[in-house]
């Protein structure tokens, strides 16, 4: 039999036989906060371009579990630890009561820290996308406190609730007395809190970490003041446990809102990927001559202009050929161009300005390095073998290795993904389709000024742009976040 709504604290009721199993509004109002937190940090990982969305899902879940693991073992360390440790069965029942949200808080960063950093994904920016949501969550979750008969403060008198408050008020009347609402009281300050911090501080965010540490100090401060009031306190001795615990959270805050924490944090260095024909390599002599000789042969040699020796730099070739030569099987074009090229790039490659002193640098460094191109692999790496380079690159990501190239960032997904590089990336191309791909995966994107006319639409189409690949190592030693709309 299933019955919803059998008392006032339980939602749904099921009875087979002997056997009972009650949900009870607490939980439901958790779940639905928790809920509610997922969908507006599903909609920041939109934003960041994260398209990860397993990650999202699997850090949701497990951070949840562990949250809600770590939120009892807080209330039984804390609320009476000799019985606990007498009776350890008694530890797994929650549904008797007892959840500490300062230690799921706890718990679950610690959780989180190491998931994001077994996957790749800078855990300041994550926290930054979901820690000002788990106040909703808070706000909802307190109104559970309130089903239950607690989290409420000392004796008042039944006009207290006289107002605004009176629709409270025979919830309040516990054992023959009215109870201060502290519940409603830290309920709505969270839900004040999530505005403040998420629809106003955040289009003013000066750092990475700024919203997770405005949590932090917003949290500590309300939490700190409702627990003083509050009759039914965890105690560490004879302090409050939630007043110490908050007192932490509002100092890690505003050290880490200030920047005090920023010279202890461990600086993670970013994936670097790199464009190739144009970014690390001068092939533009054989790539001219090459399609040169494609006029000569199938068209007319007058055609090719500058304007299209400009064009011809950078794109996949089938889709170059499919322009230029429409109704010329793609094989008997290649034969010829390839043909070419080998002709005149023994003498015409060469590393681009100051690019190959900038690899070996990174590389001795401990950076990962990518190269996507729309080369075939194995060209690539003829090209890096002939320059001394092949050493320095840790993964290439040729034409055929994806199925969309340039501008999609499949090549980027795969190559980060499949390694569990850093999730902050640097992408650095001489095109507007390599920044149009870097955009397109969220990572800061570097444009190489090589082709003079490109620079316009490439200044307007990246993070910042440079004429010499040296520049590129002083935008790595100062900048700490890269991810391309974060400031």
């Amino acid at each position: 039999m299933i019955q919803l709504f059998p008392n006032e604290q339980t939602f749904i009721l099921f009875r087979i036989g002997s056997f009972t199993l009650d949900i009870r509004w607490y939980a439901v109002l958790i779940m639905c906060g928790a809920l509610l937190a997922y969908h507006f940090s599903k909609q920041a990982f939109k934003e960041a371009k994260y398209r990860d969305n397993d990650f999202l899902d699997s850090l949701f879940i497990y951070t949840l579990w562990v949250g809600v693991c770590g939120a009892r073992l807080w209330f039984c360390a804390f609320y009476d630890l000799s019985y606990y440790l007498s009776h350890p069965i008694d530890t797994i029942k929650v549904w008797d009561g007892g959840l500490a949200i300062q230690g799921g808080l706890v718990f679950g960063a610690l959780f989180a820290w190491w998931f994001c950093k077994k996957n790749g994904y800078p855990f300041l920016k994550v926290t930054d996308m979901i820690l000002p949501n788990v106040m909703i969550a808070q706000a909802m979750g307190r109104w559970g406190n309130f089903v239950n008969r607690e989290c409420h403060g000392g004796e008042v008198a039944e006009s207290y609730f006289n107002g605004i408050l009176s629709f409270l008020k025979e919830g309040m009347y516990i054992n023959g007395h009215y109870y201060e609402p502290l519940f409603f009281y830290e309920s709505t300050l969270c839900l004040i809190g999530w505005i403040l911090i998420w629809l106003v501080l955040k289009k003013h965010q000066n750092k990475r970490g700024d919203l997770a540490y405005a949590y932090l100090m917003w949290y500590g401060v309300i939490r700190f003041f409702i627990e003083g009031r509050r009759t039914d306190s965890l105690y560490i001795g004879n302090l409050k446990m939630a007043q110490l615990t908050s007192i932490v959270f509002f100092v890690i805050g505003l050290l880490g809102y200030l920047g005090v924490l920023d010279r202890f944090l461990i600086k993670e260095k970013p994936t670097v990927v790199f464009d190739f024909d144009g970014t690390l390599a001068d092939t533009r002599k054989g790539i001219e001559e090459s399609f040169r000789t494609l006029f000569e042969t199938f068209s007319d040699v007058s055609l090719f202009t500058d304007e299209v020796k400009s064009e011809v730099i950078g794109p996949a070739l089938r889709d170059i050929f499919a322009k230029y030569f429409p109704g010329i099987d793609y094989d008997t074009l290649y034969k010829v161009y390839r043909t070419r090229q080998i002709e005149v790039s023994k003498t015409t490659n060469r590393p681009t300005l100051h690019s190959d002193e900038v690899l070996r640098k990174l590389h001795e460094e401990g950076y990962h390095i990518g190269i996507i191109s729309t080369r075939t692999k194995e060209g690539v790496e003829e090209i890096l073998e002939s320059f001394g380079l092949q050493d320095c690159i840790d993964e290439i990501c040729g034409l055929k290795d994806v199925e969309h190239i340039k501008p999609d960032p499949e090549g980027l997904i795969q190559m980060i993904g499949k390694n569990k590089w850093n999730r902050d990336c640097v992408m650095v191309g001489d095109s507007l389709m390599d920044m149009q791909c870097g955009n397109n995966y969220g990572a800061y994107t570097v444009a190489y000024i090589f082709d003079p006319t490109r620079a316009e639409a490439l200044k307007a189409n990246s993070n910042v742009t440079i004429t010499d690949m040296n520049d590129l190592l002083t935008i790595l030693e100062k900048k700490t976040s890269f991810t391309y709309n974060e400031k």
